[in-house]
C-alpha cells in the first residue's frame, strides 16, 4: 500500500522524461529528483517508514548516508525510530571534511566500531556517493550492515556492493519508471 503510494507520488511530482547528465556523468533520457518528495511530509513519512520495514529486523544502531539526497531520509527514520522506542543515530556524510569548526567528514552522533549501520541514498546510479559513505565509515573501522537506495537506476550500484560484501537493495528500480 505504502510502496505503491509512494511509487504513485514519485511518477507524478519527481519523474522527468528529458534528456539529462547525472553526476556519474553518464547521459539518461529521464531523471528522479526524490528531494521533491522526501522534503515534503506526505513523502517523507512514506520513504520512512517502508526503509524503517526493510532495516527493523537488522537492529541497525545508526543510519546514514551521503549528503544532500540522505538528509531528510535520515531525518525521517531517527523520528520514526523513536516513535517505536528504538534507538538510533543518524549522520551524514560530506564529500569533503569541513574546513573549520571541528573538520569533521561524519556530521552526527559519534558512530564506534560497536554500531550496526545503515546507509541510505535517494537515488544509486552507479552508486559512487553512497560507496564514498561506506568507504569513510569503513576508514573509521565502522560496520556496515546495509545499503539502501530509494530508486536503484541499475546501472551498477548493486554490482559494486557486492564487491563489498555489503548487502544492497532499494525501494524501487528503474523497471519502476521506464
Amino acid at each position: 500500500m505504502m510502496r505503491n503510494e509512494l511509487l504513485k507520488l514519485i511518477k507524478k511530482e519527481a519523474l522527468f522524461k528529458k534528456r539529462i547528465v547525472l553526476s556519474s556523468g553518464k547521459i539518461s533520457n529521464y531523471y528522479i529528483d526524490i528531494r521533491r518528495i522526501s522534503l515534503t511530509s506526505k513523502g517523507l513519512y512514506l520513504i520512512a517508514n517502508l526503509i524503517w520495514d526493510t532495516i527493523k529486523k537488522d537492529n541497525p544502531t545508526a543510519i546514514g548516508g551521503p549528503t544532500l539526497g540522505a538528509d531528510p531520509i535520515v531525518g525521517g527514520v531517527c523520528l520514526l525510530a523513536h516513535t517505536k522506542k528504538k534507538k538510533i543515530k543518524g549522520f551524514i556524510v560530506r564529500k569533503k571534511p569541513k574546513k573549520h569548526g571541528r573538520q569533521n567528514l561524519i556530521e552526527g552522533k559519534t558512530l564506534t566500531f560497536k554500531d550496526r549501520v545503515v546507509i541510505i541514498d535517494d537515488v544509486t546510479t552507479t552508486g559512487s556517493s553512497l560507496i564514498n559513505a561506506y568507504l569513510a565509515l569503513k576508514e573509521y573501522k565502522i560496520k556496515v550492515i546495509k545499503a539502501i537506495s530509494v530508486v536503484d537506476r541499475e546501472e551498477g550500484a548493486k554490482e559494486a556492493f557486492k564487491k563489498l560484501k555489503c548487502p544492497f537493495t532499494s525501494i524501487f528500480s528503474k523497471q519502476d519508471f521506464v
